[in-house]
Protein backbone atom coordinates (compact mmCIF):
# COMPACT_ATOMS: atom_id res chain seq x y z
CA UNK A 1 0.00 0.00 0.00
CA UNK A 2 1.25 3.43 -0.97
CA UNK A 3 2.36 5.84 1.73
CA UNK A 4 -0.07 8.34 0.23
CA UNK A 5 -3.10 6.30 1.33
CA UNK A 6 -5.48 7.46 3.99
CA UNK A 7 -5.90 3.95 5.36
CA UNK A 8 -2.83 1.85 6.00
CA UNK A 9 -5.04 -1.24 6.28
CA UNK A 10 -6.04 -1.07 2.62
CA UNK A 11 -4.09 -1.66 -0.60
CA UNK A 12 -4.38 0.89 -3.35
CA UNK A 13 -1.70 -0.25 -5.68
CA UNK A 14 -2.47 -2.43 -8.66
CA UNK A 15 -1.68 -6.06 -7.97
CA UNK A 16 -1.84 -9.05 -10.25
CA UNK A 17 -0.51 -12.54 -10.12
CA UNK A 18 2.16 -13.43 -12.64
CA UNK A 19 -0.05 -15.09 -15.18
CA UNK A 20 1.52 -14.24 -18.51
CA UNK A 21 1.16 -16.81 -21.22
CA UNK A 22 3.72 -17.98 -23.74
CA UNK A 23 2.87 -19.82 -26.94
CA UNK A 24 4.30 -23.04 -25.54
CA UNK A 25 2.83 -22.94 -22.08
CA UNK A 26 2.42 -20.89 -18.94
CA UNK A 27 5.06 -18.44 -17.79
CA UNK A 28 5.57 -18.12 -14.04
CA UNK A 29 5.09 -21.76 -13.14
CA UNK A 30 8.55 -23.04 -14.07
CA UNK A 31 9.26 -23.98 -10.46
CA UNK A 32 6.23 -26.24 -10.19
CA UNK A 33 6.93 -29.96 -9.84
CA UNK A 34 5.70 -32.09 -12.76
CA UNK A 35 2.86 -33.53 -10.72
CA UNK A 36 1.72 -30.15 -9.41
CA UNK A 37 -1.78 -29.06 -10.26
CA UNK A 38 -2.47 -25.60 -11.66
CA UNK A 39 -5.66 -23.62 -12.22
CA UNK A 40 -5.86 -22.04 -15.66
CA UNK A 41 -8.25 -20.22 -17.95
CA UNK A 42 -8.38 -21.82 -21.39
CA UNK A 43 -9.91 -20.27 -24.50
CA UNK A 44 -10.67 -22.56 -27.44
CA UNK A 45 -11.65 -22.12 -31.09
CA UNK A 46 -14.00 -25.03 -31.66
CA UNK A 47 -15.54 -28.21 -30.27
CA UNK A 48 -12.27 -30.04 -30.87
CA UNK A 49 -10.47 -27.56 -28.61
CA UNK A 50 -13.17 -27.84 -25.96
CA UNK A 51 -12.95 -31.62 -26.05
CA UNK A 52 -9.17 -31.43 -25.60
CA UNK A 53 -9.62 -29.28 -22.50
CA UNK A 54 -12.21 -31.62 -21.03
CA UNK A 55 -9.99 -34.65 -21.61
CA UNK A 56 -7.00 -33.15 -19.84
CA UNK A 57 -8.83 -31.41 -16.99
CA UNK A 58 -8.91 -33.03 -13.57
CA UNK A 59 -11.86 -30.77 -12.75
CA UNK A 60 -13.81 -27.96 -14.38
CA UNK A 61 -14.07 -24.87 -12.16
CA UNK A 62 -16.17 -22.76 -14.51
CA UNK A 63 -17.46 -22.82 -18.08
CA UNK A 64 -18.11 -19.55 -19.95
CA UNK A 65 -20.48 -18.73 -22.80
CA UNK A 66 -17.62 -17.20 -24.81
CA UNK A 67 -15.73 -20.45 -25.60
CA UNK A 68 -13.53 -20.60 -22.55
CA UNK A 69 -13.23 -22.63 -19.36
CA UNK A 70 -11.44 -22.47 -16.03
CA UNK A 71 -9.97 -25.86 -15.16
CA UNK A 72 -7.57 -27.57 -12.77
CA UNK A 73 -5.04 -29.95 -14.26
CA UNK A 74 -1.37 -30.99 -14.08
CA UNK A 75 1.11 -28.42 -15.33
CA UNK A 76 2.32 -30.78 -18.07
CA UNK A 77 -1.25 -31.04 -19.36
CA UNK A 78 -1.57 -27.25 -19.33
CA UNK A 79 1.66 -26.95 -21.33
CA UNK A 80 0.34 -29.46 -23.84
CA UNK A 81 -2.89 -27.54 -24.27
CA UNK A 82 -0.83 -24.43 -24.97
CA UNK A 83 0.60 -26.18 -28.04
CA UNK A 84 -2.79 -27.32 -29.38
CA UNK A 85 -3.78 -25.35 -32.51
CA UNK A 86 -7.44 -25.42 -31.42
CA UNK A 87 -6.59 -23.59 -28.18
CA UNK A 88 -6.59 -19.76 -28.24
CA UNK A 89 -4.86 -19.28 -24.90
CA UNK A 90 -3.90 -20.95 -21.65
CA UNK A 91 -3.27 -18.57 -18.76
CA UNK A 92 -2.71 -19.01 -15.07
CA UNK A 93 -5.83 -17.94 -13.18
CA UNK A 94 -4.15 -15.04 -11.41
CA UNK A 95 -5.73 -12.39 -9.21
CA UNK A 96 -6.74 -8.75 -9.31
CA UNK A 97 -7.35 -6.59 -6.26
CA UNK A 98 -9.59 -3.75 -5.15
CA UNK A 99 -8.01 -0.41 -5.96
CA UNK A 100 -8.12 1.16 -2.64
CA UNK A 101 -9.11 4.20 -1.28
CA UNK A 102 -11.65 8.43 0.53
CA UNK A 103 -17.10 12.79 -0.06
CA UNK A 104 -19.80 14.02 -1.70
CA UNK A 105 -17.77 17.10 -2.70
CA UNK A 106 -17.60 15.07 -5.89
CA UNK A 107 -21.37 15.21 -6.30
CA UNK A 108 -21.23 19.00 -6.22
CA UNK A 109 -18.15 19.27 -8.42
CA UNK A 110 -19.69 17.14 -11.17
CA UNK A 111 -23.00 19.08 -10.96
CA UNK A 112 -24.87 15.89 -10.08
CA UNK A 113 -27.10 17.86 -7.71
CA UNK A 114 -28.21 19.99 -10.68
CA UNK A 115 -29.39 16.81 -12.38
CA UNK A 116 -31.26 15.75 -9.23
CA UNK A 117 -33.00 19.13 -8.98
CA UNK A 118 -34.21 18.67 -12.55
CA UNK A 119 -35.61 15.20 -11.95
CA UNK A 120 -32.68 13.29 -13.43
CA UNK A 121 -32.00 10.57 -10.89
CA UNK A 122 -31.30 7.48 -12.99
CA UNK A 123 -34.62 5.77 -12.27
CA UNK A 124 -34.99 2.70 -14.45
CA UNK A 125 -31.30 2.08 -15.05
CA UNK A 126 -29.38 -0.95 -13.79
CA UNK A 127 -25.86 -0.36 -12.52
CA UNK A 128 -23.80 -3.37 -11.50
CA UNK A 129 -21.05 -2.83 -8.94
CA UNK A 130 -18.47 -5.49 -9.85
CA UNK A 131 -16.48 -5.49 -6.64
CA UNK A 132 -16.45 -6.90 -3.09
CA UNK A 133 -20.25 -6.94 -2.84
CA UNK A 134 -22.69 -4.45 -1.32
CA UNK A 135 -23.89 -4.29 2.28
CA UNK A 136 -27.42 -5.70 1.92
CA UNK A 137 -28.84 -3.81 4.91
CA UNK A 138 -27.11 -0.44 4.60
CA UNK A 139 -29.68 2.33 5.24
CA UNK A 140 -28.37 4.41 2.35
CA UNK A 141 -28.47 1.59 -0.20
CA UNK A 142 -31.27 -0.81 0.72
CA UNK A 143 -33.96 1.02 -1.26
CA UNK A 144 -31.89 0.80 -4.45
CA UNK A 145 -30.66 -2.79 -4.22
CA UNK A 146 -31.71 -5.19 -6.93
CA UNK A 147 -30.32 -8.63 -7.62
CA UNK A 148 -26.93 -9.90 -6.54
CA UNK A 149 -24.55 -12.68 -7.45
CA UNK A 150 -21.43 -13.97 -5.74
CA UNK A 151 -18.47 -15.64 -7.42
CA UNK A 152 -16.37 -15.74 -4.24
CA UNK A 153 -17.30 -16.67 -0.69
CA UNK A 154 -18.52 -14.01 1.75
CA UNK A 155 -16.65 -14.31 5.05
CA UNK A 156 -15.65 -11.85 7.74
CA UNK A 157 -13.45 -14.32 9.62
CA UNK A 158 -9.68 -14.63 9.48
CA UNK A 159 -6.89 -12.39 8.25
CA UNK A 160 -5.58 -11.31 4.85
CA UNK A 161 -2.23 -11.70 3.12
CA UNK A 162 -1.91 -8.00 2.39
CA UNK A 163 -2.97 -6.68 5.77
CA UNK A 164 -6.49 -5.72 4.72
CA UNK A 165 -9.06 -6.03 7.49
CA UNK A 166 -12.42 -7.64 6.70
CA UNK A 167 -15.48 -5.46 7.25
CA UNK A 168 -17.38 -5.64 10.53
CA UNK A 169 -20.46 -6.93 8.75
CA UNK A 170 -22.72 -9.99 8.53
CA UNK A 171 -23.00 -12.15 5.42
CA UNK A 172 -26.80 -12.10 5.21
CA UNK A 173 -26.51 -12.90 1.50
CA UNK A 174 -23.80 -14.57 -0.56
CA UNK A 175 -23.05 -11.20 -2.18
CA UNK A 176 -22.81 -9.16 1.01
CA UNK A 177 -19.76 -6.93 1.34
CA UNK A 178 -17.12 -8.33 3.68
CA UNK A 179 -14.50 -5.69 2.78
CA UNK A 180 -16.20 -2.19 2.61
CA UNK A 181 -14.83 -1.33 -0.85
CA UNK A 182 -17.87 -2.33 -2.92
CA UNK A 183 -20.30 -0.61 -0.55
CA UNK A 184 -18.26 2.59 -0.76
CA UNK A 185 -18.39 2.50 -4.56
CA UNK A 186 -22.13 1.73 -4.51
CA UNK A 187 -22.82 4.80 -2.36
CA UNK A 188 -20.98 7.02 -4.82
CA UNK A 189 -22.86 5.67 -7.83
CA UNK A 190 -26.32 5.40 -6.30
CA UNK A 191 -26.62 6.33 -2.64
CA UNK A 192 -30.27 7.09 -1.84
CA UNK A 193 -31.40 10.71 -1.40
CA UNK A 194 -32.95 10.08 2.00
CA UNK A 195 -31.69 12.98 4.15
CA UNK A 196 -29.04 10.84 5.86
CA UNK A 197 -25.55 9.69 5.07
CA UNK A 198 -24.63 10.41 1.45
CA UNK A 199 -26.38 10.88 -1.88
CA UNK A 200 -25.03 9.26 -5.02
CA UNK A 201 -24.61 10.53 -8.56
CA UNK A 202 -27.77 8.65 -9.61
CA UNK A 203 -29.83 8.20 -6.42
CA UNK A 204 -32.62 6.19 -8.06
CA UNK A 205 -30.67 3.67 -10.14
CA UNK A 206 -31.04 0.01 -9.29
CA UNK A 207 -27.76 -1.24 -7.87
CA UNK A 208 -26.72 -4.85 -8.39
CA UNK A 209 -23.99 -6.44 -6.28
CA UNK A 210 -21.63 -8.62 -8.29
CA UNK A 211 -19.19 -10.03 -5.76
CA UNK A 212 -15.96 -11.00 -7.52
CA UNK A 213 -13.49 -9.87 -4.84
CA UNK A 214 -13.22 -11.49 -1.42
CA UNK A 215 -12.90 -10.02 2.07
CA UNK A 216 -9.26 -9.20 1.36
CA UNK A 217 -10.13 -7.40 -1.87
CA UNK A 218 -8.81 -10.12 -4.19
CA UNK A 219 -10.42 -12.11 -6.97
CA UNK A 220 -9.12 -14.34 -9.74
CA UNK A 221 -9.28 -13.43 -13.43
CA UNK A 222 -11.90 -16.16 -13.79
CA UNK A 223 -14.04 -14.81 -10.93
CA UNK A 224 -14.03 -11.33 -12.45
CA UNK A 225 -14.68 -12.62 -15.96
CA UNK A 226 -17.63 -14.63 -14.64
CA UNK A 227 -19.01 -11.52 -12.96
CA UNK A 228 -18.77 -9.50 -16.15
CA UNK A 229 -20.41 -12.33 -18.09
CA UNK A 230 -23.28 -12.48 -15.55
CA UNK A 231 -23.86 -8.73 -15.84
CA UNK A 232 -24.11 -9.10 -19.62
CA UNK A 233 -26.49 -12.05 -19.38
CA UNK A 234 -28.80 -10.08 -17.06
CA UNK A 235 -29.00 -7.26 -19.61
CA UNK A 236 -27.83 -4.59 -17.17
CA UNK A 237 -26.91 -1.14 -18.46
CA UNK A 238 -23.64 -0.36 -16.67
CA UNK A 239 -20.83 -2.40 -15.15
CA UNK A 240 -18.59 -0.48 -12.71
CA UNK A 241 -15.18 -2.04 -12.06
CA UNK A 242 -13.10 -0.39 -9.33
CA UNK A 243 -10.49 -3.10 -9.57
CA UNK A 244 -7.48 -3.88 -11.66
CA UNK A 245 -4.17 -5.51 -12.32
CA UNK A 246 -0.94 -4.53 -14.01
CA UNK A 247 -1.33 -7.33 -16.55
CA UNK A 248 -4.32 -8.39 -18.59
CA UNK A 249 -6.17 -11.65 -18.83
CA UNK A 250 -7.38 -13.24 -22.04
CA UNK A 251 -10.42 -14.67 -20.25
CA UNK A 252 -11.32 -11.26 -18.84
CA UNK A 253 -10.75 -9.65 -22.25
CA UNK A 254 -13.16 -12.19 -23.73
CA UNK A 255 -15.72 -11.37 -21.04
CA UNK A 256 -15.36 -7.64 -21.63
CA UNK A 257 -15.93 -8.13 -25.36
CA UNK A 258 -18.90 -10.41 -24.62
CA UNK A 259 -20.50 -7.77 -22.38
CA UNK A 260 -19.81 -4.96 -24.84
CA UNK A 261 -21.42 -6.95 -27.65
CA UNK A 262 -24.51 -7.30 -25.45
CA UNK A 263 -24.73 -3.53 -24.93
CA UNK A 264 -23.22 -3.14 -21.45
CA UNK A 265 -21.38 0.12 -20.76
CA UNK A 266 -18.22 -0.84 -18.87
CA UNK A 267 -16.30 1.65 -16.72
CA UNK A 268 -13.10 0.93 -14.81
CA UNK A 269 -10.63 2.64 -12.51
CA UNK A 270 -7.41 3.62 -14.29
CA UNK A 271 -5.29 2.50 -11.35
CA UNK A 272 -3.35 3.95 -8.43
CA UNK A 273 0.22 3.66 -9.67
CA UNK A 274 0.89 7.41 -9.94
CA UNK A 275 2.81 9.45 -10.33
CA UNK A 276 3.67 7.58 -13.51
CA UNK A 277 3.28 7.72 -17.26
CA UNK A 278 1.52 5.19 -19.46
CA UNK A 279 0.58 2.96 -16.52
CA UNK A 280 -3.19 2.44 -16.85
CA UNK A 281 -4.06 -1.01 -15.51
CA UNK A 282 -6.44 -3.70 -16.73
CA UNK A 283 -9.35 -3.95 -17.40
CA UNK A 284 -9.35 -0.14 -17.78
CA UNK A 285 -6.72 -0.41 -20.53
CA UNK A 286 -9.03 -2.44 -22.77
CA UNK A 287 -10.48 -0.31 -25.58
CA UNK A 288 -14.00 -1.54 -24.80
CA UNK A 289 -13.81 -0.04 -21.30
CA UNK A 290 -13.95 3.65 -20.30
CA UNK A 291 -10.86 4.30 -18.17
CA UNK A 292 -11.30 6.86 -15.37
CA UNK A 293 -8.53 8.83 -13.69
CA UNK A 294 -8.88 10.70 -10.39
CA UNK A 295 -8.90 14.38 -9.41
CA UNK A 296 -8.70 16.27 -6.12
CA UNK A 297 -11.09 19.04 -4.98
CA UNK A 298 -8.82 21.73 -6.46
CA UNK A 299 -9.06 20.08 -9.91
CA UNK A 300 -5.49 18.81 -9.83
CA UNK A 301 -4.72 15.24 -10.77
CA UNK A 302 -4.71 13.01 -7.68
CA UNK A 303 -1.10 12.16 -6.90
CA UNK A 304 -1.87 8.44 -6.91
CA UNK A 305 -3.76 8.40 -10.22
CA UNK A 306 -2.43 6.32 -13.08
CA UNK A 307 -2.19 8.08 -16.42
CA UNK A 308 -1.82 7.07 -20.04
CA UNK A 309 -3.43 7.33 -23.47
CA UNK A 310 -6.22 4.98 -22.41
CA UNK A 311 -7.67 7.52 -19.94
CA UNK A 312 -10.95 8.86 -21.37
CA UNK A 313 -12.32 10.95 -18.52
CA UNK A 314 -11.52 12.12 -14.99
CA UNK A 315 -13.75 12.22 -11.90
CA UNK A 316 -13.39 13.06 -8.19
CA UNK A 317 -11.37 10.44 -6.34
CA UNK A 318 -9.46 12.11 -3.51
CA UNK A 319 -11.08 12.21 -0.04
CA UNK A 320 -14.48 10.85 -1.04
CA UNK A 321 -17.03 10.29 1.73
CA UNK A 322 -19.41 7.40 1.16
CA UNK A 323 -21.09 4.36 2.68
CA UNK A 324 -19.19 1.37 4.08
CA UNK A 325 -20.35 -2.06 5.16
CA UNK A 326 -18.96 -1.94 8.69
CA UNK A 327 -21.87 -1.19 11.02
CA UNK A 328 -23.81 0.37 8.15
CA UNK A 329 -21.58 3.42 8.44
CA UNK A 330 -19.58 5.89 6.35
CA UNK A 331 -15.93 6.67 5.75
CA UNK A 332 -13.60 8.70 3.57
CA UNK A 333 -11.46 6.89 1.00
CA UNK A 334 -9.24 7.96 -1.89
CA UNK A 335 -8.46 6.19 -5.15
CA UNK A 336 -9.39 5.87 -8.80
CA UNK A 337 -11.77 3.30 -7.33
CA UNK A 338 -13.80 6.25 -6.06
CA UNK A 339 -13.62 8.11 -9.39
CA UNK A 340 -14.97 5.16 -11.38
CA UNK A 341 -18.49 4.94 -9.81
CA UNK A 342 -19.02 8.68 -10.37
CA UNK A 343 -18.84 7.93 -14.09
CA UNK A 344 -20.87 4.72 -13.74
CA UNK A 345 -23.67 6.66 -12.04
CA UNK A 346 -23.60 9.30 -14.78
CA UNK A 347 -23.79 6.61 -17.45
CA UNK A 348 -26.79 5.17 -15.61
CA UNK A 349 -28.47 8.58 -15.80
CA UNK A 350 -27.98 8.72 -19.57
CA UNK A 351 -29.09 5.15 -20.19
CA UNK A 352 -32.18 5.69 -18.03
CA UNK A 353 -33.08 8.35 -20.59
CA UNK A 354 -32.70 5.90 -23.48
CA UNK A 355 -29.04 6.26 -24.49
CA UNK A 356 -27.17 3.19 -25.71
CA UNK A 357 -23.83 2.29 -24.18
CA UNK A 358 -22.04 3.80 -27.17
CA UNK A 359 -24.17 6.96 -27.00
CA UNK A 360 -23.48 7.36 -23.28
CA UNK A 361 -19.74 6.93 -23.73
CA UNK A 362 -19.62 9.56 -26.48
CA UNK A 363 -21.80 12.00 -24.55
CA UNK A 364 -19.72 11.74 -21.40
CA UNK A 365 -16.59 12.53 -23.39
CA UNK A 366 -18.07 15.40 -25.41
CA UNK A 367 -19.62 17.07 -22.35
CA UNK A 368 -16.59 16.77 -20.05
CA UNK A 369 -15.13 19.98 -18.61
CA UNK A 370 -11.64 21.04 -19.61
CA UNK A 371 -9.76 21.60 -16.34
CA UNK A 372 -6.34 22.12 -17.89
CA UNK A 373 -4.92 18.64 -17.44
CA UNK A 374 -3.17 16.72 -20.19
CA UNK A 375 -5.16 14.26 -22.27
CA UNK A 376 -3.17 11.38 -20.79
CA UNK A 377 -4.17 12.63 -17.31
CA UNK A 378 -7.89 13.37 -17.75
CA UNK A 379 -8.80 12.28 -21.26
CA UNK A 380 -11.60 14.56 -22.48
CA UNK A 381 -11.74 16.34 -19.12
CA UNK A 382 -13.64 16.24 -15.84
CA UNK A 383 -17.02 14.49 -15.63
CA UNK A 384 -19.91 16.99 -15.90
CA UNK A 385 -23.18 15.21 -15.19
CA UNK A 386 -25.45 18.22 -15.76
CA UNK A 387 -23.83 19.04 -19.09
CA UNK A 388 -24.07 15.42 -20.22
CA UNK A 389 -27.81 15.55 -19.56
CA UNK A 390 -28.19 18.84 -21.44
CA UNK A 391 -28.61 20.93 -18.30
CA UNK A 392 -26.93 24.18 -17.27
CA UNK A 393 -25.25 24.40 -13.87
CA UNK A 394 -27.55 27.32 -13.06
CA UNK A 395 -30.65 25.17 -13.53
CA UNK A 396 -30.97 24.18 -9.86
Amino acid sequence: MSGKDKHTSRRDVLKAATGALAATGIVGMAEARPADKVEVNVGFDDVRGKAAVERKADSVVREFNFDAMTVRLPKKAADALGRNPSIRYVEENGEMHALAQTTPWGIDRTDSEVAHANGETGSGADVAIIDTGIDSDHPDLQANLGAGKSFVQCSTKGGCRYGAKPADNTCYTSWDDDNNHGTHCAGIAGGVDNSEGVVGVAPDVTLHAVKVLDKCGSGSFSDIAAGVEWVADQGYDVGSMSLGGSSGSSALKDAVQYATDKGVFLVAAAGNSGPCSDCVGYPAAYSEVMAVSSTASDDTLSDFSSTGPEVEIAAPGTDIYSSVASNGGYDTYSGTSMACPHVAGAAGQLMADGATASDARGTLRSSAEDIGLGSNESGAGLLDVASALGLDSSDN
